[in-house]
């Protein structure tokens, strides 16, 4: 069926829209965190997919490091495993990090891998273990009482190999990371997936960090989305309360992210199709930018 003139013309303004952003961010690295609805409605995972193929061929660098909450605990629920959460973050015993391992490296994973390759493109499988990619140690909460809840396994990243994702990058393949990681004492540690795509992106001076969410992206007390945010900005808005509750981790991440030499931190809606490529491709954009720029 071919196209009437108006439609035709709205697919040029948009491919002509999108030509200085291919020719600005070719040879960029975009480190992608994928998780939330886009990771468990079939739809919005295969428009996820379509879009880091289309950025690996258009000569842009995406790195994804992805999530899986939901699926672990489906699969926690199947095995009659209790799952307890402590500061928003999923109590890790052994036999609950066996299950995370299980998850977030394999099955999850190869979905992603899979979907990549359904799409055109080419992609290898990682977790953070491989290579030494990432080193962890256990994270320790700061609790007001002097009595520190033990939440097993969950670690920060100390460390980021680069080499590994630096030889992907120069290749056809996209590098999708399951954000899991061995520390010093032997023990493999569950990282919050937002945490891990931050460290990356620091290290790699990424052109920019992609946080997909649940929600439309950062907003104000009049519930609009809030966008253009410079540093200074972001940490006001912290401590004025503006931002609270389970939107500032994610905000603190991207805040540090750029504070630390990636030139731009997005957090974007997972649950509209193609939202990277709407970020990446559009004057308008999708979500809420944050940059050190005034």
């Amino acid at each position: 069926m071919s196209l009437n003139r108006d439609d035709a013309t709205q697919v040029a303004r948009v491919l002509t829209e999108s030509l200085p952003y291919i020719q600005r961010f070719t040879g960029r690295t975009f480190v992608i965190k994928f998780g939330g609805n886009a990771m468990v409605d079939a739809e919005l995972f295969e428009s996820f997919a379509r879009d880091v193929v289309l950025m690996k061929l258009v000569g842009m660098n995406p790195i994804i490091v992805h999530g899986g909450g939901p699926q672990i605990g489906q699969l926690l629920d199947r095995l009659a495993i209790q799952s307890e959460f402590i500061e928003g973050m999923r109590v890790t015993d052994e036999p609950t990090m066996d299950v995370v391992e299980m998850v977030l490296g394999a099955s999850v994973n190869k979905e992603i891998v899979d979907s990549i390759h359904r799409n055109g493109g080419r992609a290898v499988g990682l977790t953070g273990k491989d290579g030494e990619l990432l080193r962890a140690k256990k994270l320790q909460l700061t609790a007001a009482s002097e009595e520190q809840p033990d939440i097993g396994q969950v670690g920060e990243v100390t460390s980021v190999d680069t080499r590994v994702l630096q030889m992907l990058g120069d290749s056809d393949f996209i590098p999708v990371i399951a954000p899991i990681a061995g520390g010093e004492d032997g023990k493999t540690y569950n990282i919050n997936a937002d945490l891990v795509a931050g460290k990356i992106a620091e290290v790699l001076n990424a052109e920019k960090l992609m946080l997909l969410t649940n929600v439309p992206g950062l907003l104000d007390e009049q519930g609009e989305v809030l966008t253009g945010l410079a540093t200074e900005e972001v940490s006001r808005l912290i401590a004025e309360g503006v931002i609270a509750g389970g939107m500032l981790p994610k905000i603190r991440c991207a805040l540090d992210a750029v504070k630390s030499g990636v030139t731009s931190a997005h957090i974007i809606d997972g649950r509209v199709p193609h939202a990277a490529l709407l970020e990446i491709f559009t004057d308008e954009g999708i979500g809420t930018l944050i940059s050190d720029k005034r």
